[in-house]
């Protein structure tokens, strides 16, 4: 049988025995209502442990709205006008409106591309920046010690709304809610503080109790303060099928309940083999934004099984540092033990794959120079059939097989 992979901008299929399949891990069956566009209007309509935005702002206040970089799947395009809308209804001028793209550590865009994810619309209309993380307000500092550096056209606007959208996240707990702010448009000292947390075991996929990465991303949050939040679910197409408006924090976790309820797939045990994809174009569109799906790949395989990582990575490995750690280590064991000691932004996923290959081998799929990947301790690959067949033959032609074809997405539970 054939089964289909998102894989960069295209769909590729891969050929297995059915009968070795246990599962594919799509979302659970959930009855929906409205989608899209209408879906968004909804939920601001019906904010949750908020007033409506159009009774929050008030004309002579400055806006700041902060939404999804280009590695981010989030339709601003979409949501933005609907927004607009809002403040509009409530008397705000145009120019007393910016939208920021939350860089965190990213690289920034092109006009070309800033137009791309708004919409000609609302660009042609609205200025549109990127966040810079040397052009920062300092509003205090976490209980945790994290600095809360914000964007200075984020710190000093009167009102700020955050977009997002909400997906497991593998230290954050979920995306979306506050993380617009941290690590959106903070600087990279206040990231790297924020995120050196990760070690720590309750920071974990799918957790918000007790993580600690998460209760301090909420404390820099109200610090910053956070007016509104507009958080989209997308289904395995990007198309948005529930919307949650209102509080930073209520509306955030009605949002990740629901997320649960769709997007945790329950397998009987772990497999020999996983076969894993972000999903595609943009999440991934470079090694560092893909490597979600692998950490999400490893709760389903078993110790000494095969990962096969699916991830077309065509704008490279995406970070400098990221890289460096990548190529700067003897041997993968390495980075964990260099993360413990002096946590650096961008390393620490490479030494989350570091953590992946203690407990099992991956077979990278990707558009990489072989010699390159071998370099970053992976085993290459430049087509999937013959990854799967060739961990097919070293595990036994009787594996088990998971399939996560939306790897970034769905976060394996139960006892596996």
């Amino acid at each position: 049988m054939k089964y289909p992979f998102g894989y960069g901008k295209e769909t590729i299929e891969i050929d297995l025995p059915e009968e070795l399949v246990m599962t594919v891990m799509r979302p659970n069956e959930t009855e929906l209502q409205l989608t899209g566009v209408d879906e968004v209007i909804r939920s601001l309509s019906e904010p949750i442990e908020s007033k409506p935005l159009h009774e929050l702002v008030h004309p002579g206040e400055k806006i700041a709205i902060v939404t999804s970089d280009i590695t981010r799947p989030l339709p601003s395009y979409k949501i933005l006008p609907c927004v607009l809308d809002e403040l509009s209804r409530a008397g705000i001028p145009d120019e007393d409106i910016i939208i920021v793209f939350g860089l965190g550590s990213h690289e920034g865009h092109s006009p070309e591309r800033m137009r791309q994810l708004v919409g000609d619309a609302v660009y042609d209309r609205i200025r549109c920046i990127d966040s810079d993380v040397d052009d920062y307000v300092h509003l205090g500092t976490t209980s945790r010690g994290t600095p809360v550096d914000i964007f200075t056209p984020v710190a000093q606007a009167d009102r700020r709304i955050c977009l997002g959208n909400i997906e497991f996240h593998y230290f954050a707990g979920y995306s979306g809610g506050a993380k617009a702010i941290m690590p959106g448009v903070s600087t990279r000292d206040a990231i790297q503080s924020n995120h050196s947390a990760m070690v720590i075991p309750e920071a974990a996929a799918g957790r918000l109790q007790g993580n600690p990465v998460r209760e301090d991303i909420e404390e820099a949050g109200r610090i910053c303060g956070i007016d509104f939040i507009i958080n989209v679910v997308l289904d395995e197409k990007k198309q948005i099928i529930k919307s949650f408006s209102g509080h930073p924090v209520h509306a955030h976790r009605a949002g990740c309940e629901f997320l649960d309820s769709f997007y945790k797939v329950c397998a009987a045990e772990r497999a020999d083999i996983v076969i894993v994809s972000a999903g595609g174009f943009p999440k991934d569109i470079n090694m560092y934004q893909a490597q979600k799906a692998l950490d999400n790949a490893k709760h389903a395989v078993r110790n000494g099984g095969i990962i096969v990582w699916l991830a077309a990575c065509s704008e490279g490995l995406g970070e400098s540092h990221f890289e460096d750690w990548l190529t700067g280590h003897e041997k993968s064991e390495d980075m964990i033990e260099h993360i413990r000691r002096d946590f650096v932004l961008g390393g620490h996923k490479a030494a989350a794959i570091a953590m992946v290959l203690q407990n099992a081998r991956i077979f990278l799929v990707s558009d990489f120079d072989p010699e390159y990947v071998k370099g970053l301790f992976l085993e290459p690959y430049s087509d999937a059939q013959t990854a799967v067949d060739e961990a097919l033959r070293i595990m036994g032609s009787r594996s088990k097989i998971i399939l996560m074809p939306f790897g970034g997405s769905t976060l394996p539970k139960c006892s596996l």
